[in-house]
């Protein structure tokens, strides 16, 4: 640590170069930070997935619906600790950009079987004494300024007709990830106004009494409506969202490709940095071993300096990158995860300091064994 201000003065003799590197090494993880969030964004609906909990869809397709009659006999397998349901609406706010999910919720039930979605008691009681009532995400209700009373008006696009909803709680997450992106309505409401589709939900959510029971369970339900005419695919949450994130491609290996390319240019700035400057203080380093500083010293001097380029560069992007998650989702709703969660910064950090240890250590092994005669004739 003594020879701290050696190195940092070192560093800054050259204040345009070094600005360059340490602006380049910001710039790479900021745009490595990017790829964590836009990774969490779409895994984190595998990540959060409740471990003891079923979703039950049409056989055909998500889209596609089940009868309302299933609830009950669902709810009489072994194992089944609670049942809800939900049916999407899909309407317009405004302007058809300000997209997020509204679903038809049972109110009944949706705090058992979700309970990492969280409001006052009061507030759910005022949703369940209202027929127009809504609840809204904390996210969704910052996002447009609502607040509790307000009424909001949505155009409907799968059920047509002007819609009106009272809001009358907002939820928050028990969890840094979940989703508060949400906006929940009466099923029943929804199902005396639509012209079609009566009688029928988009999905069932089934909570266990236990997560051992998932295999068993999801075989009773989906055996039960076999050869009907609506026919069910039971798994787990966790494997219904990823079969969903999977619709995307291959996100992984996009981010791994990209990012490693990034490192990859990184390394090649960052080491051409630490090469020049070695090859310009030749003469400098070896007045350190001509007055008695060891080849260890001298290595670790330049690796000193290459790590200093890339922890303040590192941070500085990392940096840049939280400041700029704190606005919230800027695609409005399609990646509502939208954050730079803490292990994705000390990942990184560590990144940076690897790349600081490899673009380092070529120059300074290339300073550690240089003779002090050769490198001084030529000075």
């Amino acid at each position: 640590m003594k020879f701290a201000p050696l190195i940092i003065a070192n560093l800054f003799r050259k204040k345009l170069r070094t600005t360059l590197t340490i602006g380049s090494f910001a710039v790479a993880m900021f745009l490595f930070g990017i790829l964590v969030v836009i990774r969490g964004a779409f895994s984190q609906g595998v990540d959060v997935a409740g471990v003891d909990r079923l979703d039950v869809i049409n056989k055909v397709s998500i889209i596609q619906p089940l009868p309302y009659s299933y609830r009950d006999q669902i709810l009489r397998i072994p194992g089944v600790k609670a049942i809800t349901y939900d049916n999407w609406f899909g309407g317009v706010y405004q302007d058809e950009k300000n997209f997020f999910p509204q679903f038809a919720i049972d109110p009944e039930n949706q705090r058992v079987v979700f309970p990492e979605f969280v409001m006052s008691d009061a507030e759910w009681k005022a949703f369940l004494e209202d027929r127009e009532g809504a609840i809204a995400g904390a996210g969704i209700a910052k996002r447009f300024g609502w607040k509790v009373g307000d009424r909001i008006p949505i155009k409907g696009a799968i059920y047509p007709g002007n819609w009106e909803f009272n809001i009358r709680g907002i939820y928050t997450g028990s969890r840094d990830n979940d989703d508060l992106t949400q906006f929940w309505f009466h099923y029943k409401y929804l199902d005396e106004r639509r012209q079609y589709g009566k009688g029928l939900v988009g999905w069932y959510t089934v909570k266990l009494n236990s997560p051992d029971d998932a295999v068993r369970v999801a075989k009773t339900i989906d055996t039960m409506f076999a050869n009907s005419p609506y026919e069910s695919k039971t798994e787990t949450e966790k494997a219904l969202a990823s079969d969903f994130a999977k619709q995307f491609g291959n996100i992984e290996y996009l981010i791994v490709s990209i990012g490693g390319v990034v490192f990859f240019t990184l390394l090649l700035v960052t080491g051409n940095t630490m090469a020049i400057t070695v090859r310009e203080r030749m003469g400098e380093l070896a007045v350190l071993k001509a007055v008695g500083f060891t080849d260890r010293f001298v290595l670790l001097f330049v690796l000193g300096e290459s790590l200093l380029i890339a922890t303040i560069g590192g941070v500085l992007g990392l940096a840049l990158c939280k400041v700029f998650t704190l606005g919230g989702d800027p695609t409005h709703g399609f990646l509502p995860f939208f954050y730079l969660p803490g292990p994705g910064i000390l990942l990184g950090i560590g990144l940076a300091l690897i790349v600081g240890i490899l673009a380092g250590i070529l120059p300074a092994t290339s300073a550690m064994r240089m003779r002090v005669v050769d490198a001084l004739r030529g000075v």
